[in-house]
């Protein structure tokens, strides 16, 4: 069994909660050595909260967490409280977290991580707008060899875009943090809306959630049930896609995904497409292959899966 050392990068969002639930239920796999947070979803002082929330909840008060970049890099920050609800975890009782917001910066924390590690030991796990990755890579490329993997949420292919007509969110409010992302010669994976769409959370699957009986289960339930109101409605779909536990349960179960090997680059430049992500699937162009682009999932398998690890917070 592989352990994956990681840092999870996140905005969280309903979705970003589940991932980090699913992530902290799971010790033998995945060590955490961080939690960082950017705006995105929601600005920064939700982010980091709801972050803090999620360890609270997962009984993980000794986790670090770290708040990071309040801005995209070159852009005006968009946030999708339309989506999210107004505390960008709606569906939860939200209050003060107990475990507390660690004083260094997210990116700062970034690099002092990354050059304290042996080369290719370290997964960046970037669910959000890739700001805090890309200012650390840019302010400290010497990390870049430290990095084992970069597993992140972000991009479409077929699926278009779900918040401009040909971006995904997290492309189109940073997109030239992306950019840098995908320029940085690490092994990529990339779990778009392409896969992500596939994951329902649908009535009865919440149900089965809510059937563990036990208070993260409790919490799990309601955020999803908030979070399928906008995308049940917008896609005429029985609930919402899970987009960033995708990237936690492929380092758990690989198998659960398929994906091909692709160049993918991200436009920064045109008012009309900024943000998306031109996946040469086919490899029609010569431009060299940069992540896995993943395109496949096992719903059943996964859901599954996230059903088990919340199992281990308890029962009835």
């Amino acid at each position: 069994m592989t352990r994956h050392s990681l840092i999870i990068d996140c905005d969280p969002g309903q979705d970003d909660a589940i991932a980090l639930l699913l992530a902290l239920s799971s010790p033998d796999e995945l060590e955490v050595l961080g939690i960082t947070t950017v705006a995105g979803n929601v600005p920064l002082d939700l982010t980091q909260r709801n972050a803090r929330l999620m360890c609270d909840l997962a009984g993980r008060e000794d986790m670090k967490v770290h708040a990071g970049c309040d801005r995209p890099l070159v852009r005006d920050l968009i946030t999708a409280e339309n989506v999210h609800g107004s505390t960008g975890i709606d569906g939860v009782e939200i209050g003060t977290p107990r475990t507390p917001l660690q004083p260094q910066h997210a990116v700062d924390f970034i690099v002092d991580t990354l050059r304290g590690a042996a080369n290719e030991s370290i997964t960046l796990v970037p669910v959000g707008p890739l700001t805090n990755i890309a200012t650390a890579m840019n302010q400290a490329p010497d990390i870049l060899p430290k990095i084992r993997q970069i597993v992140m949420m972000g991009g479409a292919m077929r699926e278009g875009g779900n918040h401009s007509p040909s971006a995904e969110f997290n492309m189109l409010v940073d997109p030239h943090a992306a950019k840098i992302m995908f320029d940085c010669g690490r092994p990529i994976v990339t779990m778009g809306l392409d896969v992500s769409h596939q994951v329902l959370a649908s009535r009865a699957r919440v149900e089965r959630i809510r059937a563990l009986g036990n208070p993260v289960a409790d919490a799990a339930c309601g955020m999803l049930n908030f979070f399928s109101r906008h995308d049940s409605k917008k896609y005429g779909a029985d609930g919402a896609p899970l987009h960033d536990p995708c990237t936690i349960a492929w380092l758990l179960r690989p198998e659960i995904f398929q994906g091909k090997h692709c160049n993918i680059e991200v436009e920064t430049d045109s008012p009309l497409t900024l943000g998306h992500t031109a996946v040469d699937f086919w490899g029609v162009t010569d431009r060299a292959e940069n992540a896995v682009w993943m395109f496949k999932a096992d719903a059943d398998a996964f859901y599954e899966l996230l059903i088990e690890r919340l199992a281990r917070y308890g029962s009835a």
